[in-house]
């Protein structure tokens, strides 16, 4: 099989874009680069959306608990919620419908479709890239869905820490998309976790507190929110991008770091506080559940949109 890579710095990281010609990986998710505001539009180069409604699968590949399946689950669910004063999760996935009218599609909404629970790690504790492709195919039970693989913290991922946190990509022969993110609290916290853990590289501030008390699993939804922004509206690698197909940037990887107003480098930017626990949060969502969710790139304005 012919492989072309493409590597593209990201301040003082790199994120990894890796292509084939049947297994496309798009965007690679690193959450402690320094954040430089975008030169150029994001734009549509008019291939398919995950538009209307849209299956989504999961695959608990290890040892989850039941905590941390409802917390992300309940982010999922919490997507579709009518905007209101209690949920505020919508309005952050109402920031990416603005995507889907400029390219005349359909709104997108979330359908919870089957999970399946791995817990004996049947293709072993190290993966390749190329299982994750594997994994998802077995997930992908109607075409046009989403299969989320998510792997836990004792299983070591090609990649992972060293080049990314997770990614998104396809199988352009079954027309399936699918995201990947690992648990990396035992790992690489200090990069696949920040700002809930003290970062390797860059300004050493404080961590912040975890909203729903657990790094690892919080870490996730930050990396699960972007990646499902980026595998929405860029699929295939021909839906919305910034740059060029072999260094691009997504709709939230163009705002890695930025969490709030006034963010900069080593700080998330304005956030609200749990008085109860300290936690720092920015929006609401199912179950009383709070949750940190990535700035994203504002078609509009052309600038790092946060719901705060």
């Amino acid at each position: 099989m012919d492989f072309s890579k493409a590597i593209r710095g990201v301040s003082i990281f790199l994120v990894l874009v890796h292509f084939n010609l049947g297994n496309l990986c798009l965007d690679a998710r690193k959450l402690t680069s320094l954040y430089q505001p975008p030169t150029m539009a994001i734009t549509y180069h008019n291939g398919a959306l995950l538009a209307g409604d849209l299956p989504v699968s999961i695959l608990w590949y290890g040892t989850f608990s039941p905590a941390q399946k409802s917390t992300i689950v309940d982010f999922f669910l919490s997507l579709n919620r009518q905007k209101d004063q209690l949920h505020s999760v919508p309005q952050w996935w109402n920031q990416l419908q603005t995507y889907m009218r400029k390219a005349g599609k359909r709104e997108t909404d979330i359908v919870l479709s089957k999970q399946v629970s791995d817990i004996n790690c049947s293709m072993g504790k190290i993966l390749k890239k190329s299982h994750m492709t594997e994994l998802a195919q077995g997930m992908n039970s109607k075409p046009g869905g989403l299969a989320l693989v998510l792997t836990s913290n004792d299983v070591a991922v090609e990649g992972f820490c060293m080049s990314n946190c997770g990614f998104h990509g396809s199988d352009t022969k079954q027309n399936l998309a699918f995201i990947w993110v690992g648990n990396s609290v035992s790992q690489c916290p200090g990069q696949c976790a920040w700002p809930f853990h003290q970062p390797i590289y860059g300004p050493q501030t404080a961590p912040l507190g975890a909203p729903n008390g657990d790094v690892g699993i919080d870490g996730m939804i930050v990396n699960i929110a972007s990646l499902l922004a980026g595998a929405v509206t860029n699929p295939f690698g021909n839906g919305y991008f910034l740059g060029s197909a072999d260094g691009l940037f997504e709709v939230a990887s163009a705002c890695t770091g930025v969490y709030g107003k006034g963010a900069y480098p080593g700080y998330a930017g304005e956030l609200l506080v749990d008085p109860s626990t300290g936690a720092s949060y920015n929006a609401l969502g199912v179950n009383e559940r709070k949750y940190l969710l990535p700035a994203l790139f504002d078609p509009l304005t052309s600038q790092c949109s946060t719901i705060l």
